[in-house]
């Protein structure tokens, strides 16, 4: 505990000294974008200084990684984009929402009236339209992925990356995920812990944005489940409600 202690408080003091050194960073109006882009540099060069100092040695001396399951940080994890991750049941409009940010399809898209997204889908930018699997991303040294092997083949052969040319995917990373049905039946065909998934993104993701029917409002075991698995973020949940224009003020 003493020790614990003692690298809080190292990390303080890092952070203090952090924070003198950025508030002292000039900032101009003709070269305003040039200097968010230094100091989101600085920012980020910072916390893996901070991190490798003060956190790494203590993660490591008490076993982190084996009691929380959670490998040490990378310098990738510290300099990738924002995640934004969808949730929802089967056909509530996750994989349109995306289309439709996108303004294009995407690769390995599926979109129709019954479970059509049975996978993780990782969209990312890319010079080139593919699909990736999911094995390869999760031992992609400059892609935030690292440790989703511990879910074993069966969620790997599940998830898969399509990477397209976007805009939007400059700045932002979107995670598509499969459609959350009913029954145990259902739940135990996936092959792997559905939940314990959703809890690794949610960790790690900016921003959830949790989709509902207005026509489907009810709420499932496994649906259940996921938003239970989303507790300690709920900052950055968000509701959707797709198709209300298509209901009266009395519904």
């Amino acid at each position: 505990f003493f020790f614990l202690i003692l690298g809080r408080t190292t990390m303080e003091e890092d952070a203090a000294s952090w924070a003198g050194t950025t508030a002292m960073q000039p900032t101009t109006g003709s070269g305003g974008k040039k200097n968010e882009t230094d100091r989101t540099a600085l920012v980020s060069a910072r916390l893996k200084q901070i991190y490798r100092k003060s956190v790494y040695p203590v993660e490591k001396r008490h076993r982190y990684d084996y009691f929380y399951e959670s490998p040490y940080l990378t310098d990738v994890e510290f300099e990738s984009k924002p995640q934004v991750m969808l949730i929802g049941q089967y056909s509530v409009g996750k994989t349109s929402f995306i289309r439709y940010l996108l303004g294009r399809d995407f690769p390995g898209q599926r979109i129709g009236p019954e479970p059509t997204t049975d996978r993780f889908t990782v969209l990312i930018n890319g010079p080139e339209e593919r699909t990736i699997p999911g094995n390869a991303l999760s031992v992609h040294p400059d892609l935030p992925f690292r440790g989703l092997e511990r879910f074993g083949v069966s969620f790997l052969s599940r998830f898969e990356g399509s990477q397209l040319p976007s805009s939007v995917l400059r700045s932002v990373t979107l995670i598509d995920t499969p459609g959350i049905l009913s029954g145990e039946k259902q739940r135990v065909s996936r092959g792997y812990d559905f939940t314990k998934v959703v809890a690794w993104f949610a960790d790690r993701a900016d921003l959830i944005l949790l989709l509902f029917d207005a026509h489907k409002l009810d709420i499932s075991d496994e649906l259940k489940g996921a938003i239970d698995a989303l507790k300690g973020h709920e900052d950055k949940i968000r509701c959707i409600l797709n198709k209300a224009d298509q209901i009266d003020r009395q519904q």
